[in-house]
C-alpha cells in the first residue's frame, strides 16, 4: 500500500511578525492518520509555526499547501476546508453552558460525549465553572466534533496534571488512528507526546534542530534535551 498524500504541507516556510522571521526554512508534512509532535524550548517558534499553518499568520516566504494546493487563505477559510486550530489560550465561552458552547461550534452534544463521556454530566454547567482539564476536554471535543481533516493543537496541556494530559493526548491519538485526522501538536510534556506521536520535529531558534520518527527521538532523548538547553 502506498503512502497517503499530505493533507497539510509546509515548504521552506518562514513566518514571523512585522516582517521579522521567527521561523525560517521549515519543511513539514502531515498525512492522514499521523500525529506530528512539534517540540522545542520557549521562543523556538512552535506557536508561530502553528499560526502560519493555520492561516492566522501570513507566511513571509515559502508556502503552505492544503490537500496539495498552495493556500494563502485566512484561518476561517481554512477552517471551512477542514482545518481545526486549538490555540494556547482557553477558547471556550466562559458565560455559556457546555451544551451552548457545543452548539456555538455546531457540534452535537452526543458527539462530544462520545469523545469525552466526562462531559455528559456537565452539559448544563457554565464553562467558566469547569476545571482547566474539563475546559480543554470541551475545547478538544468542539474541534474534533466537526470532523476536521487537520487538527493543529497548541499546548493543550498547559497547567494541567499529567493524568489529564494523558487523557487529552489519548483522544488526539484516537482521532488520528480511527478518524484519519492529520495532527500537528505542540506540547511541553515531551515524553508523553512522543508516546502518542508518529513523528517529531524539534525547533531551536526558529529552525529545525532534529526530526525523525517519535520512537527514534525517544531513544535520543539526550539530543532532544540538548536542543532545549541550547535554545
Amino acid at each position: 500500500m502506498g503512502v497517503a498524500p499530505p493533507v497539510l504541507e509546509a515548504r521552506n516556510l518562514s513566518a514571523g511578525y512585522h516582517g521579522h522571521p521567527i521561523v525560517r526554512g521549515l519543511d513539514l508534512v502531515a498525512r492522514p492518520g499521523e500525529v506530528i509532535a512539534l517540540l522545542g524550548p520557549n521562543g523556538a517558534g512552535k506557536s508561530t509555526t502553528l499560526l502560519a499553518l493555520a492561516g492566522e499568520l501570513p507566511a513571509l516566504s515559502g508556502s503552505v499547501a492544503l490537500r496539495g494546493r498552495d493556500t494563502r487563505l485566512p484561518l476561517f477559510r481554512r477552517a471551512r476546508a477542514g482545518l481545526a486550530l486549538v490555540p494556547e489560550q482557553r477558547s471556550v465561552f466562559m458565560s455559556l453552558s457546555v451544551a451552548d458552547n457545543l452548539r456555538a461550534g455546531r457540534v452535537e452534544p452526543a458527539t462530544a460525549i462520545g469523545l469525552f463521556p466526562e462531559l455528559e454530566k456537565l452539559m448544563a454547567r457554565r464553562a467558566g465553572l469547569l476545571s482547566g482539564g474539563e475546559q480543554q476536554m470541551l475545547t478538544l471535543a468542539r474541534a474534533l466534533g466537526r470532523r476536521p481533516s487537520v487538527l493543529l493543537v497548541d499546548e493543550l496541556s498547559l497547567g494541567l496534571a499529567p493524568i489529564v494530559v494523558t487523557r487529552l493526548l489519548t483522544v488526539v491519538r484516537a482521532a488520528a488512528t480511527s478518524g484519519g485526522v492529520a495532527v500537528v501538536v505542540v506540547e511541553q510534556h515531551t515524553r508523553q507526546v512522543l508516546r502518542i506521536a508518529d513523528h517529531a520535529v524539534v525547533l531551536r531558534r526558529g529552525q529545525v534542530a532534529l526530526r525523525g520518527p517519535a520512537a527514534e527521538l525517544t531513544a535520543r532523548m539526550a539530543d532532544v534535551e540538548a536542543a532545549y538547553l541550547a535554545g
